[in-house]
């Protein structure tokens, strides 16, 4: 499913990540830890296409199968938006639009059609339970509500994979745990993967591996 070897990243002359291999299976649920400037974000961000890795050390990254190197700019975008769901922490929900709007906006961004897309966002609406929100705007929300929309928006498309950074930081306790049953609920009804970027040792627990990152290196 991600395939990727001698994964290198600089910033500011600052070398972020120091040959990474990583390999993640369909279906699996995969969770990266490490402090902060461990460098997992950067590796979570490079495996979902959104940064570049460094050229010149015979690096390689391959998802469901296709080597992103053979791919334009255009091709990798076009392969993102279809293959590829996202989760931050933040949530990212545009404030002006209401629930089901959000969830919508990859479908819309695909080329599907306003009805179609509308008619996947209120299954996913009710699979997650959020049919009494569908016309709310993010500001009217609760958090964990927030969430919730994110990773229906994240799954509109059908991706592949679902990659989420930090996707429990700005939740509770509660609502955190809620969070990866959900997770959980999606690989087992759907065979999704997930590689999620988390601080959060004791939830990053419930998937299959747990992968540390320390100084840009794998340790364990």
């Amino acid at each position: 499913m991600i395939v990727a070897k001698n994964i290198h990243k600089f910033y500011e002359n600052k070398h972020i990540l120091k040959g990474i291999d990583i390999k993640i299976e369909e279906g699996e649920i995969v969770s990266l830890i490490g402090s902060s400037g461990a460098g997992k974000t950067t590796l979570l961000q490079i495996l979902s296409t959104i940064e570049k890795y460094e050229a010149g050390y015979d690096s390689m990254l391959s998802l469901n199968g296709i080597n992103l190197d053979a791919l334009n700019k255009n091709e990798i975008s076009k392969l993102r938006n279809e293959n590829l769901g996202f989760v931050f922490q933040f949530h990212e929900l545009l404030p002006e639009f209401t629930v089901v709007e959000n969830i919508c906006i990859p479908a819309f961004i695909k080329g599907i059609s306003k009805k179609d897309a509308q008619t996947e966002a209120y299954k996913l609406i009710d699979y997650f339970g959020i049919s009494n929100i569908a016309n709310n705007k993010p500001s009217e929300i609760s958090g964990g509500e927030k969430q919730r929309v994110a990773v229906a928006r994240a799954l509109i498309n059908s991706p592949k994979i679902i990659f989420a950074d930090e996707p429990s930081g700005n939740l509770d306790s509660q609502n955190s745990r809620n969070l990866y049953e959900y997770f959980l609920k999606l690989r087992k009804d759907f065979n999704y993967t997930f590689l999620i970027a988390t601080h959060d040792q004791k939830l990053a627990k419930k998937s299959d591996r747990v992968i540390e990152i320390n100084d840009g290196q794998i340790i364990s």
